[in-house]
């Protein structure tokens, strides 16, 4: 890993294009800017200037394309970046890495077009994520870590939740749970599973020493838990309330976990505290869900701790944190990423928050939590675009 101050060696000429290097360059280019384009038109949507496509409808559009869009996205350019660091193989890139990328873009696109048979936009967009399973199991299977194999069975999982979530959008299948919650519940387990794994590691890098407490216990119990809250999400067998206890339980454990993770010396960091504040939405987003389980908080702005909180400011962090030590940088941001770190936030709180608590305000509350989010995804952009668009800088390949 990258430390957070380093000296670039002089640049030596590397062939190939740069926005096909490696997996993080494409697919958080993408996702940075579907992150300001996705909220700009739910902004058209939700003010009813805009119609959402006729495939999804409103509010299935704006959750599917935040999941199976954004998040998707931002997944596989940090898996196909971070299989071939943890495994020394390589992962695809050039010819085919553009390929998946172009698979993503039409899952995208493919609803607002017209005349586009119905039965192609799930085929299109359902392809994407088995193909990036598929992509990473032979390196995967080459390293030495078997541990790191879970990434393939948790990507077909997810793969599996965007088909059952387009059979339902179809109505071909009934009586199951929103596979859009369960999808959450899936992204919030990777960020569990990496979160535990770079953190720690992050923290005692840069930070002298600190030293990372971990509780074996803590770890088992998080992943059992949270695969115990989608599978029951899934089944819509389980009681609100008893799945709301689960998320509670859920809560606690990450927050004994962050507390081993965390020195207050990060806050002296950014790349680190925003990862530290985006767990953060986690522990308490879990905790808000666990509390609308009892109906004592608004479902939908529980829901958004863990979307636009845990999942939205987690994966800011960590796109920034990526692009910059894979581009041969110091990892170190400038002002303008600070503030994307803090408008994410913001927009996370007003979202959640204000929605919750001012409710006679709801629509502004939205409105405001919206813009910070595309402010704070657009100077992501501004800072990062130019850097994945070219060559490293220190001339090593990636």
């Amino acid at each position: 890993m990258d430390m957070l101050k380093q000296t670039p060696p002089r640049p030596v000429p590397v062939n190939g294009w740069a926005p096909l290097a490696l997996g993080f360059r494409p697919f958080f280019l993408l996702a940075g800017v579907a992150a300001v384009l996705l909220m700009l038109l739910w902004g058209g949507i939700w003010h009813q200037r805009v119609s959402a496509p006729a495939y999804y409808g409103a509010v299935a559009w704006h959750g599917h394309e935040m999941l199976f869009g954004y998040a998707a996205a931002v997944i596989a350019g940090f898996l196909l970046t971070a299989v071939r660091n943890w495994t020394g193989a390589p992962t695809w890139t050039g010819g085919r890495l553009g390929l998946l990328a172009v698979l993503w873009l039409l899952g995208r696109l493919l609803p607002w077009l017209g005349g586009v048979p119905t039965w192609v936009v799930p085929l299109v967009d359902v392809a994407f994520l088995p193909l990036v399973a598929w992509s990473l199991y032979a390196p995967l299977w080459q390293g030495q870590n078997k541990v790191n194999r879970v990434f393939v069975p948790l990507l077909l999982s997810m793969a599996l939740a965007n088909l059952f979530s387009h059979l339902q959008l179809l109505g071909v299948v009934e009586g199951i749970g929103d596979m859009r919650r369960v999808m959450v519940e899936l992204v919030l387990l990777l960020i569990a599973l990496v979160g535990g794994r770079v953190m720690p590691f992050f923290t005692q890098n840069v930070v002298p020493g600190f030293k990372p407490k971990r509780y074996a216990w803590v770890e088992t119990l998080t992943f059992v838990g949270l695969g115990l809250i989608a599978a029951g999400e899934a089944s819509a067998l389980v009681p609100a309330a008893a799945l709301g206890a689960l998320w509670l339980s859920v809560a606690s454990l990450q927050a004994i976990r962050l507390g081993g993770w965390f020195d207050r010396r990060v806050f002296k960091i950014p790349v680190l505290w925003v990862l530290h504040l985006g767990y953060a939405w986690l522990a308490l987003g879990a905790a808000l869900v666990g509390l609308s389980g009892f109906g004592a908080f608004p479902g939908s702005s529980a829901l958004h701790a863990l979307t636009a909180g845990a999942i939205g400011v987690f994966t800011l962090g960590m796109m920034a944190r990526v692009t910059r030590g894979h581009t041969g940088r110091p990892i170190d941001v400038d002002r303008p990423v600070v503030a994307a770190f803090v408008a994410a936030n913001v927009a996370a709180l007003m979202r959640v928050f204000g929605t919750a608590w001012f409710a006679s305000g709801y629509a502004m509350w939205v409105d405001l939590s919206s813009t910070l989010w595309v402010i704070a995804f657009a100077l992501f952009a501004y800072a990062h675009v130019p850097m994945l668009l070219r060559m490293r800088i220190d001339g090593r390949p990636g």
